[in-house]
């Protein structure tokens, strides 16, 4: 069965069901539709359903407030969480196995105004994990990146919003470097899958383990290369970069719109200009945008507006950029209009002259106009290729690229 958005839950007498039976329906359409995550929704007269799908939200069922409870209860219980309090954020995580589908549940709870909210973030071990020639990313996108992984040191941060892809990007480059010649620790938040032949970490905050600790730690375990779950805080930031200017290989992801801010951010949580310039090797930033339905897109000639695609003429192959494609409609019965979901990257490599822009602090926005003249395609032309080639439409460009990087450069 195919799921879109209007296609409805499709579970019958949902409001008649046991909770036991009705988490377990929930599971069963995460596995379906390859959801991301699972929520039961506190309102004021009832209890919603949801689930994110392609990075995008879905109501699947309202229940009476009670009920929903007691399916809250039942997740809880499942997963080892205190079913009695209520008024504290809680976390536990719950591995689901039945039949073929093995399912690494993290629950998350947070008290809000009309009761608890639950979260249920799904991870599919059947699925697995992507290598760089998976993520979407250009063959000379792929090239810079397999080169920035060449280096015995430095450190390479990979940026971005909350659920971008930044942590499969980082299993995608700790893969491609496990070879057994480098001892390789990883500090994560969670562990999302083991990988064979890597020291992973975990931090635990309830017993003051965070990532300034662990990174503190696994320096005194002579690893090659490190992999930081998130760059979050001053003392994991400088340390990071004492780490890579010390001889280490550190791979780190952090919050930040483009890769340019990035460069910004790390200066702003105290790193020193100089060091940091040091040791950088490079930025991968990244969004994730819809694919396209090829059985139901619908095409646009675009022959009376041959200045669309003029920006990334040079990176199209022959017969690309000839039309640009939408979204199909959607019918009850219809196929839905989005598939899947792939990266838009921004690739930023240093060079002596960017070195020299970092050492001196300078804005963002100078640091972007020159890893630009060296070759970084930015997220605007970025999206304009993945619609040039139709992977995906205007409508997810708009959507996904930060607007204030949607002009053209001048």
């Amino acid at each position: 069965m195919t799921f879109g958005p209007g296609q409805g839950f499709p579970i019958d007498n949902i409001q008649s069901m046991p909770p036991e039976l009705v988490f377990q329906a929930l599971i069963e359409q995460a596995v379906r539709v390859a959801a991301s995550d699972l929520f039961v929704l506190a309102d004021e007269d009832s209890v919603k359903l949801c689930l994110r799908w392609l990075g995008a939200m879905h109501t699947l069922a309202h229940v009476s407030r009670e009920q929903g409870r007691h399916i809250l209860n039942v997740i809880k219980a499942e997963a080892g969480i205190d079913i009695a309090e209520r008024r504290r954020p809680l976390g536990g995580r719950l591995l689901y196995e039945r039949g073929e589908t093995r399912l690494d549940l993290r629950i998350n709870t947070i008290p809000t105004l009309f009761g608890e909210d639950l979260a249920i973030r799904v991870l599919d071990r059947k699925i697995g994990l992507l290598s760089i020639d998976q993520l979407g990313m250009t063959r000379t996108e792929q090239a810079r990146l397999r080169a920035l992984l060449k280096s015995p040191s430095g450190l390479l941060l990979v940026a971005g919003p909350t659920g971008t892809g930044k942590t499969t990007t980082l299993y995608a480059c700790i893969q491609h470097l496990n070879n057994g010649e480098r001892k390789i620790n990883t500090l994560e938040d969670p562990v999302e899958y083991s990988v064979k032949g890597v020291r992973q970490s975990q931090v635990q905050p309830m017993l003051g383990v965070d990532f300034p600790e662990l990174l503190r730690s696994v320096l005194r375990q002579s690893p090659d290369i490190i992999m930081i779950g998130e760059i979050r805080d001053q003392e994991t930031a400088m340390t990071a970069v004492r780490a890579a200017n010390s001889g280490h290989l550190v791979l780190a992801t952090l919050h930040a719109p483009v890769a340019a801010h990035a460069v910004q951010n790390m200066l702003n949580l105290g790193a020193h200009p100089y060091f940091l310039a040091n040791c950088l090797l490079g930025v991968v930033a990244q969004r994730l945008v819809r694919v396209l339905n090829p059985e139901s897109r619908v095409s646009y000639d675009i022959s009376e507006s041959p200045a669309t695609f003029a920006d990334i003429q040079t990176l199209l192959s022959p017969g690309e950029g000839q039309n640009i494609y939408g979204p199909g409609a959607l019918g009850h019965d219809a196929v839905p209009p989005y598939i899947a979901r792939t990266g838009l990257f921004e690739v930023l490599t240093m060079n002596k002259e960017l070195r020299r822009l970092v050492a001196e602090a300078r804005p963002a926005e100078e640091i972007e106009r020159q890893a630009i003249a060296l070759g970084m395609v930015e997220f605007r032309r970025a999206a304009l290729l993945k619609v040039a080639q139709g992977v995906t439409s205007i409508e997810e460009m708009m959507r996904v690229v930060p607007s204030a990087h949607l002009g053209a450069e001048d």
